[in-house]
């Protein structure tokens, strides 16, 4: 009782927000809150705040709103075809400046975590951030040893403030499995327990720093991307020393230009970064907005990407690497028979569904958008499609791919900032085509005999005395069996 109590006046307090930054005429256009578009005229908190631009009032909302909230707006600032220039802008000041917390409270919590004196740690340290989000916050720094780095700094109270809101999560999502019909397809409560999952490692510095150096190593040989070193003597929990770099922010096109950075080549290089870390590492940077991602001023026909904050990494199973790039080579393809065949073996749609019916639904979604480039596709018109046919298919959600699909939604957007005439397909065909011939193909046969052979070299010794046993035991069933008949 008092459980529920509580979530109703959290969302009573994010209705207040809402109500006091001039939202509510958004929300009241929905269709499910018709009934409600009385109340628009009894807001009186709009004639006591300053004129704002609808832009600048949703991202107001989400910072007072918190962390979850402002992750959202992380994402959604990518998708400028999906929201208007002026929405897009404000949103996008949400990667890297949020309001910060006091310098002097930084040093404090630096101070306490290694146990010394911020001069003692750092030749010099800058007591005003350089960026802030919201999770943590960065400062510049010099290593004793001259090393100019970045220090970032968890947020003072930050695992309450995140618990508050995932305990609103699984509340509305149970209370929508219950009562809503068809809710169960999209299991809520699974996709927000992967969430609970992701941004609590995202919590933790020192998982952070070993994300990096996994990264680091992946593309130790590679001139796709660049991640810095991480300094392990000064990470805690809470705390994280990392090389400082200095490039361009991706989405700053003019700056790109002027460098003469060769935007198609950085789009296509992004695609393959994306695929290789996915198919060949089978490990991901899950957190690609692009405050995340700058490029190396000096790398202009073959532009380098850098990379920063890890916190969010993702991974795939085996199975789902495997239906995963299946289902993306049978749709480059065209193949979209073997598509709905691989759905249903998957256990994605139900083992009833009819393929001719299910292909011929993904036929419609999907060859509209097919060799277009991005310029010309309308990814919310294809994502209602989508979710259309994933009703009518009783399609249910996969959690374990939420990651996925929200880094494929970042790249997306972003190679839509970048080179607008990107053809997606075309860019990723060749690289799926060669992982897909490495593991299905002699390599890749021949890649699993080398992955099991110690395993097969250990055990030889004991198969001539396995295979006695399994013969005597045959014997001994078949003398049974004979004593019985008798």
């Amino acid at each position: 009782m008092f459980h529920a109590l509580r979530q109703t006046m959290r969302l009573l307090h994010i209705y207040w927000i809402l109500l006091y930054y001039g939202l509510d005429e958004f929300l009241l256009r929905l269709p499910g809150f018709k009934l409600f578009r009385f109340m628009r005229y009894g807001n009186f908190l709009r004639f006591c705040r300053k004129k704002l631009s609808r832009g600048a009032r949703i991202r107001l909302a989400l910072q007072t709103l918190g962390p979850i909230f402002v992750k959202f707006g992380q994402t959604l600032s990518t998708r400028r075809d999906l929201f208007p220039d002026d929405i897009a802008d404000e949103l996008a000041q949400l990667q890297d400046k949020v309001p910060a917390f006091p310098g002097q409270c930084a040093k404090k919590i630096i101070e306490q975590a290694l146990g010394k004196n911020i001069k003692e740690l750092f030749q010099t340290f800058e007591v005003k951030p350089m960026a802030a989000a919201s999770i943590a916050q960065v400062h510049g720094a010099v290593l004793w040893c001259g090393e100019s780095v970045i220090v970032k700094v968890l947020r003072p109270n930050i695992h309450q403030l995140i618990d508050r809101d995932l305990s609103l999560l699984y509340f509305l999502a149970e209370k929508l499995e219950k009562y809503l019909t068809g809710a169960k397809r999209l299991r809520l409560i699974e996709v927000v327990r992967e969430f609970d999952q992701i941004i609590h490692d995202e919590l933790d510095m020192q998982r952070e720093a070993a994300n990096a150096s996994e990264l680091k190593r992946n593309f130790a040989d590679s001139d796709l991307l660049y991640v810095p070193t991480v300094y392990w003597d000064y990470i805690r929990k809470n705390v994280l020393v990392m090389e400082r770099i200095h490039g361009i922010a991706v989405t700053d096109i003019k700056a790109l230009k002027a460098r003469d950075i060769n935007l198609q080549a950085l789009a296509e290089r992004g695609v393959e970064i994306f695929f290789t870390q996915v198919f060949r590492d089978n490990f991901f940077h899950a957190d690609m907005h692009p405050g995340n991602i700058f490029v190396d001023p000096d790398c202009a026909e073959k532009p380098r990407y850098l990379g920063i904050d890890f916190g969010i990494m993702g991974t795939l199973s085996k199975q789902d690497q495997r239906y995963l790039a299946e289902n993306l080579w049978a749709f480059f393809r065209r193949d979209y028979n073997r598509v709905a065949m691989l759905h249903i073996a998957s256990g994605w749609v139900p083992k009833h569904t009819r393929v001719d019916q299910f292909e011929a639904a993904i036929r419609a979604v999907c060859e509209p958008i097919f060799r277009k480039p991005l310029k010309d596709i309308s990814f919310g018109q294809l994502l209602l499609n989508f979710f259309q046919t994933a009703r009518r298919f009783d399609m249910v959600v996969q959690p374990q791919l939420v990651l996925l699909q929200k880094t494929l939604f970042n790249i997306e957007g972003l190679g839509r900032q970048l080179y607008p005439q990107l053809d997606l397909w075309t860019t990723a065909k060749p690289f799926l085509e060669n992982w897909m011939k490495q593991q299905m193909g002699l390599a890749g046969m021949f890649s699993k005999i080398k992955q099991n052979l110690p395993f097969w070299l250990e055990k030889l010794p004991e198969m001539p005395e396995t295979f006695y046993r399994y013969l005597t035991a045959d014997t001994h069933q078949a003398e049974l069996s004979k004593r019985s008949l008798l």
